[in-house]
């Protein structure tokens, strides 16, 4: 399973783009590109529409597997991590019937 870094990474590579191109477009500096593919950092959501535009990436797609790195590496040491994630869906299923009222 591949994680959002090396996503992009393989992708960038099977395009033939080169690192400062990339980062040129999506104007970041190259060094921060190059973390996000090391899974060192992780790009904001407004890097991933750039980075799905020019990477010819859908970008809903990535991101879920944006928001899926996220939660599977802040629960993945915990031992009920499966049960989380059950009970989570049915609050997510839950609250999209049941909108917050303001």
């Amino acid at each position: 399973m591949e994680t959002i870094g090396q996503i992009l990474r393989n992708k960038r590579q099977t395009l033939g783009l080169f690192l400062r191109q990339v980062s040129a477009y999506v104007d970041i500096d190259q060094a921060i590109l190059s973390k996000i593919e090391r899974n060192e950092r992780k790009p904001t959501k407004e890097m991933l529409g750039k980075l799905s535009e020019i990477l010819k990436l859908n970008k809903d797609e990535l991101l879920v597997q944006f928001i899926s790195d996220k939660i599977a590496y802040e629960i993945a040491g915990e031992d009920c991590a499966e049960k989380v994630l059950k009970v989570a869906e049915k609050k997510i299923k839950y609250l999209k019937s049941h909108p917050i009222q303001n």
